[in-house]
């Protein structure tokens, strides 16, 4: 690998950068690229060819979402609606097609303004998710049967979320404008393939992949507007300001963190705030639902409560499970400010949204969906973004074969309770796991992919190379360094750096 760039021209030559290859840094990469005849040269990273980076990515991750359609197959013709557990045992369950008429859109009824039959009385989705429903809705087919149009409302969302998949992989392939490759991450995702259709999380996760992207690039009115669609689709979104003011504030960037958090509020208001005026009841439903809902699938709580006589209320899960996110977002914070080196911001972003799905009381197959983009950011290194993958893959198939068991009857067919307490074990995990890659890389600055490239934070826009203004504890001591490392010293973000302009 050439020499690194010092500290102070890293600033001036990410402009005109040359790009970083994977498969020379990357061992698993280059091992992985011998499967299509080996790495890729200078004409596809230079542009010198049609097929350049972003490109390539965009079209892997349309491949890939075909293939997840073609794994629900069993599902679309038939096990959808003939048999209790057949849906579970191919593994290829969406709520999609059960909610069409589940949630009126079948009988043309207008979410949360009018009341559904049966115990949920309004949708339990935030507003934009009920809106990108209900175009669907509008797009369905309103002849045949309803399964029938079942069908065809699945289709016709497969077709809205497979825009979203390839957005996400075309924002994440640009938001390290040195690292397009690492967009690969998000589009070969076996995890990503297997659970974009089973629920609408791909809009959110598409708007805030999008939210990224303008962030890096210092557009913090356009960061906050998107971020705050995404927050307006789900709820997660809101968590990225979280760690976005720690950062602003080590690097005294309250200009642009205030335009981005000002643009967040107006873009939720204008969605949320017509349902909001003239429907609360139905509007709100997402919070409460939230709120009562029991301890359910994928947590750990779930664990707890069934092998407990006496398993704790939903308030007190609810209360325990915030005062746990809560502690985790104040280590977050601290690491933030105590670092040696200012962290990338989509490190931050990673560990915040990790640590609201390792301590919720509820973890649908579906939510990995947040995660890959940020871990493909945050952690850009194939081996441990692989590992990962392989836990939740194990998860997805554990979490169908539970149902199976549970929906079976006498014949028991799936995987019992104890067994499927191991799948989610290996979920936690798994996403423990490269949580703590993550912090490692903080730490140890060296070991981070992006920044042993020559970057400071590609992701963090106004961030990237500004000095630091205020800091705590070992942040104002020299860098830990780790072990035994032969590489160049990581010198960046500290105090004395050039700075970006507010």
């Amino acid at each position: 690998m050439c020499g690194m760039p010092s500290g102070e021209s890293t600033r001036a030559s990410v402009h005109e950068p040359e790009r970083v290859r994977p498969t020379e840094e990357d061992p698993v990469a280059a091992a992985g690229s011998e499967l299509i005849g080996g790495p890729l040269g200078r004409r596809a990273l230079s542009g010198g060819s049609w097929w350049i980076p972003v490109r390539v990515i965009a079209l892997v991750a349309i491949g890939m979402f075909a293939l997840g359609l073609i794994q629900k197959a069993p599902c679309y013709n038939g096990a959808w609606f003939f048999g209790a557990s057949s849906q579970y045992t191919h593994a290829c369950y969406s709520d999609i097609p059960h909610l069409y008429q589940g949630r009126g859109f079948a009988d043309g009824l207008v979410p949360y303004f009018d009341k559904l039959p049966g115990d949920m009385q309004y949708l339990e989705y935030p507003v934009l998710t009920g809106v990108f429903m209900e175009v669907a809705a509008w797009l369905t087919p309103g002849s045949g049967s309803i399964q029938d149009q079942e069908q065809w409302y699945w289709m016709v969302n497969a077709g809205m979320l497979m825009v979203c998949a390839a957005v996400i992989a075309v924002c994440v392939t640009r938001t390290h404008a040195r690292r397009p490759w690492d967009g690969l991450l998000v589009a070969l995702a076996p995890a990503f393939a297997l659970t974009a259709t089973i629920n609408w999380d791909l809009l959110a996760v598409a708007l805030t992949a999008a939210a990224m992207l303008m962030w890096s690039r210092g557009r913090s009115l356009a960061f906050g507007v998107l971020l705050g669609l995404a927050t307006a689709a789900k709820l997660y979104p809101v968590l990225l300001l979280g760690p976005l003011l720690v950062l602003c504030w080590r690097a005294g960037r309250w200009r642009a963190y205030g335009t981005a958090l000002v643009g967040a509020a107006a873009a939720w208001l204008v969605v949320n705030g017509p349902v909001m005026l003239f429907a609360y009841d139905g509007w709100s439903k997402f919070y409460a639902f939230s709120k009562e809902r029991g301890v359910d699938f994928g947590s750990f709580w779930l664990i707890m409560a069934q092998n407990s006589d006496d398993p704790l209320s939903t308030d007190t899960v609810n209360t325990l499970a915030t005062l746990l996110m809560a502690l985790c977002c104040a280590g977050v914070a601290a690491l933030a400010l105590m670092a040696p080196r200012r962290p990338r911001f989509a490190q931050l972003a990673f560990l915040v949204v990790a640590a609201f799905i390792l301590t919720n009381k509820v973890y649908s197959p579906q939510y990995v969906l947040w995660l890959v983009p940020l871990a493909a950011l945050a952690r850009p290194k194939w081996r441990d973004f692989l590992v990962w993958q392989a836990c939740e893959v194990a998860y997805f198939l554990g979490i169908w074969m539970y149902l199976a068991y549970t929906t079976s009857g006498d014949a028991h067919k799936g995987l019992p309770t104890d067994g499927y307490h191991w799948a989610i074990g290996v979920h936690l995990l798994g996403t423990f796991y490269l949580c703590v890659m993550v912090v490692r890389d903080i730490l140890m600055p060296e070991r981070d992919p992006v920044r042993r490239s020559g970057d400071d934070d590609p992701s963090g826009g106004v961030l990237d190379g500004a000095e630091d203004s205020f800091v705590l504890g070992p942040a104002a001591r020299p860098a830990r360094h780790a072990a035994h490392f032969d590489g160049p010293q990581v010198e960046w973000g500290r105090a004395g750096a050039a700075s970006g302009s507010l």
